[in-house]
This record gives structure tokens, C-alpha cells and sequence, in this order.
């Protein structure tokens, strides 16, 4: 009997079997020990890892912004906003007085429906809840600059007497791990913070990958930015595989992000003691809803700080991608970048020496990513524009896996990792493995 796998796909699952003699290994994230998430967040809330609660930092006449995370994060922002506003209240703030900003970076505008499903239809429709506007230079707040790094942030979050964030720590392609500051920095952050932040110059620099926060250089503008902003407190999560809240921290953002990266890395890296033809890595929603987001499977498993995929093999990604390319602007400068360009060569080309913008950056490292190995979308629902960026398409995963054979051998190696983006792939050191 064939061993059945399944990786994520949607708010779902998609499962297969290996064609014989293919041979499957899977990776995943350690299984964590779910919370009960009010609970933590009260807990975390009145217990800091560090430096003085909401209590202590507001007070009467106090202006407060909260800087909450995009449809794309898996945040349980309702929970973590209710129990800061409640703080908040306690505290003496008013209502009039608290603005809560949703940190869009250059995704599209949130829709209400999206507001709702974030804060919960209270929250949403009884406080003034906006989206950060990262093109409108009215709009930002000028921090100077860092390492020849234009910073700039939302004013509605540098103009309040306090500054707060969620957010969700794992692992991230630049950053090493997200978390709050990046909420501000990032989500929250001016376009051209944003386009040099992101851009191949600083992408490529020594320590800007995933997992790694020691001298990367874009981590320390994320520190930068946002303590230049003012960001005070953050509330954060860490999730397992299968999205469930194990840990809630809060308090002083570095010892936040501290405190859960050290559990984080017992959750997420894994290590393997060789290289495979094939990889199938599953998304799962919110990061499949479109091509930009769910690339990033690609990358991580491409570029893991050790690699586990044989040059020339192939990554196998399940994701329906309703939205297309994405919606957002920097979706729609990504695709622009893979779908005029002749291949992945001439992309890497036209963007190596140049700051590229906003959104641009993920064509680029894509690119760099299929210079190297190549990819099949399944099951996705815009079959033209993954092909328009240099991919293939496959309707059943039967279907990519015997596209798969004849790109690598019929006897193909597969690693299956059912959340490659919560799983910190290390390869064997030796390039030979």
C-alpha cells in the first residue's frame, strides 16, 4: 500500500500518495501545547516578559495607537486588542482618544468585512479603526535615516503618546522572525521604507535571511525604525503547525521578540541529513490567497539556511490563489516584474543594481529561486498568470509529482512539509550530500 501524505492547502487539506518508487520523508514543526488563548492574554498582559504594563504606560488624557496586523498575518488581533483596549480602559484612556491602524505594508487596503473578521464587529464599527497609507507622504512621519535607510512611519502611530502592536513571530525570508516592531517598522512603515528595506542591495547583504536576527542588517532597521517611532509594548504570538496560539508574550518589544524566538526555534528548525529531488510545501491559508504570498514557499525552501533541495529539483506547491497575483500594489509590481520579463535571467538582470520598488523585491528573489530549481503550482485557481512568472501548473497532485519524475528521476527523493513556512529547514553541511 502506498504511504498517504497531505499538506496544507486552503483553510484545508490536500492529500496523495507518492507515485512507486518515489521515496517520501516529512517535516514538520514540533507539535506544540495550545493555550487557552483569553486566558494567556490576560495572563501575558498583566505579567510582562519585560518593562511596565498598559497600566503603568497609559493614563487620562493619553493618546493611543494600536497597530494591528493585515488579512495576511494569522494574528488572533480581536483577542489581543479586546484585552490591550480593556487595559487601556482601566487605565483611564478614552475612547476618542485610541486609534487603532491596520498595518498594510504595500498589500492592498483592508476591507471592512476584513476589519471585522480582525477585531470582531464591536471593535471594528465603536472605535476608529484606519489602514496605513504608505504612498501618501502626508500622511508619514520622517525618522531620518539608518544606514543610509530612509525610515518612515504612519503619523497616526509616531504622533500618539503611545505606541502599541501586535503581532505573530515566525520565521521571515529577511527579517530572520517577525513580530511586533515589524508590525510598525514594516506594516506600518512608508513606501520608501518599505522599497529600500526590501530591495536586492539589502535582501543580499551578509545575514539577511531566514531565522537569523545576529547582524542582519535588515533586522536592525526594523529595531531601529520602530524605536524611532516610539513603540512602546507589543503583544505577540507564537503559533505551531497547525496555526493554534501556544505561547502569548508582551511587554518590551526586544524582550518580547526575545523570549519567543527561543521558543520558536525549538518549534520550527528542523534538521535533515540530506537533499532532495523534490519538495511539496504546503501554505495554507492566509498566504495562499495569492501568488506573491504563496511564493514565498519557494524562497524559504530554495534559500533555507541550509539547503535540502538538489540543484535542477523541483518545489511542489498546493495553493489556490483566488486572489491571482494579489490586489495590492505591490502585488501588481511583482507580477508586473515576472510577466515581462522573457525569464528569470533577465529579471535577476534588470533588478540586481538598482533599489527597486516596493514589491518588486519578491520577483527578484523568485527569480533568483527559479535560476536554480523549478516550480508547479497545483490546483491553483489563475493557471495563465503562474505560468506568466516563470512557473508550471498541474491540476491534481498526481498529476505535478509524474511532472516532477521526468524533471528529476522516477525514483525521486521527496520531502513533504506540510507548513513549509512555520518549518526552518538546515540541510546537511556538505554541499555534496
Amino acid at each position: 500500500m502506498p504511504e498517504s501524505y497531505a499538506v496544507a492547502y486552503g483553510t484545508g487539506r490536500v492529500s496523495f500518495d507518492l507515485p512507486s518508487g518515489m521515496h517520501g520523508e516529512v517535516v514538520s514543526p514540533r507539535p506544540g501545547t495550545p493555550v487557552d488563548l483569553s486566558a494567556a492574554v490576560a495572563q501575558a498582559l498583566t505579567h510582562t516578559v519585560a518593562g511596565p504594563t498598559l497600566g503603568d504606560l497609559a493614563g487620562p488624557g493619553s493618546s493611543v495607537c494600536i497597530v494591528f496586523t493585515d488579512a495576511t498575518r494569522d494574528v488572533p488581533d480581536e483577542t489581543l486588542v479586546s484585552a490591550m483596549l480593556a487595559q487601556l480602559r482601566g487605565a483611564g484612556v478614552r475612547r476618542e482618544d485610541i486609534t487603532l491602524l491596520c498595518g498594510v505594508g504595500m498589500h492592498r487596503p483592508s476591507t471592512f468585512e476584513e476589519k471585522v473578521a480582525k477585531l470582531g464587529r464591536d471593535i471594528a464599527t465603536g472605535y476608529r479603526v484606519l489602514d496605513s497609507q504608505p504612498s501618501d507622504p502626508s500622511l508619514l512621519t520622517d525618522l531620518g535615516s539608518f544606514h543610509g535607510i530612509p525610515l518612515q512611519v504612519s503619523r497616526y502611530a509616531t504622533e500618539a503618546d503611545l505606541l502599541l502592536a501586535t503581532g505573530v513571530v515566525e520565521p521571515h525570508q529577511y527579517a530572520g522572525f517577525s513580530g511586533g516592531r515589524k508590525t510598525v517598522a514594516i506594516g506600518a512603515g512608508g513606501e520608501a521604507t518599505i522599497a529600500a528595506t526590501h530591495s536586492p542591495g539589502m535582501i543580499q547583504r551578509e545575514g539577511v535571511r531566514l531565522a537569523n536576527l545576529e547582524r542582519n542588517p535588515f533586522h536592525e532597521t526594523i529595531v531601529e525604525s520602530a524605536r524611532r517611532a516610539g513603540l512602546r509594548f507589543v503583544a505577540n504570538v507564537l503559533r505551531d503547525g497547525d496555526g493554534r496560539v501556544v505561547q502569548v508574550a508582551a511587554g518590551e518589544p526586544g524582550a518580547v521578540l526575545d523570549h519567543l524566538v527561543g521558543h520558536a526555534r525549538t518549534l520550527y528548525e528542523r534538521r535533515l541529513d540530506r537533499r532532495y529531488d523534490v519538495v511539496v510545501a504546503g501554505v495554507g491559508h492566509p498566504k495562499d490567497a495569492n501568488i506573491y504570498q504563496a511564493s514565498r514557499a519557494v524562497t524559504y525552501t530554495y534559500f533555507a539556511p541550509q539547503p535540502v533541495l538538489k540543484e535542477g529539483g523541483v518545489i511542489i506547491i498546493p495553493a489556490p490563489c483566488d486572489e491571482g497575483p494579489g490586489q495590492g500594489l505591490g502585488e501588481e509590481r511583482f507580477f508586473e516584474a515576472m510577466r515581462t520579463a522573457a525569464s528569470p535571467e533577465q529579471i535577476v538582470s534588470r533588478l540586481t543594481d538598482r533599489v527597486t520598488m516596493a514589491g518588486e523585491q519578491r520577483s527578484f528573489l523568485l527569480a533568483k529561486a527559479l535560476q536554480g530549481c523549478r516550480v508547479i503550482f497545483v490546483g491553483c485557481h489563475a493557471p495563465e498568470q503562474v505560468r506568466a512568472c516563470h512557473m508550471s501548473v498541474a491540476t491534481t497532485m498526481g498529476e505535478a509529482l509524474a511532472m516532477a519524475a521526468d524533471l528529476t528521476r522516477p525514483d525521486a527523493d521527496v520531502l513533504v512539509a506540510p507548513h513549509a513556512l512555520l518549518t526552518v529547514l538546515r540541510g546537511p553541511d556538505s554541499a555534496g550530500a
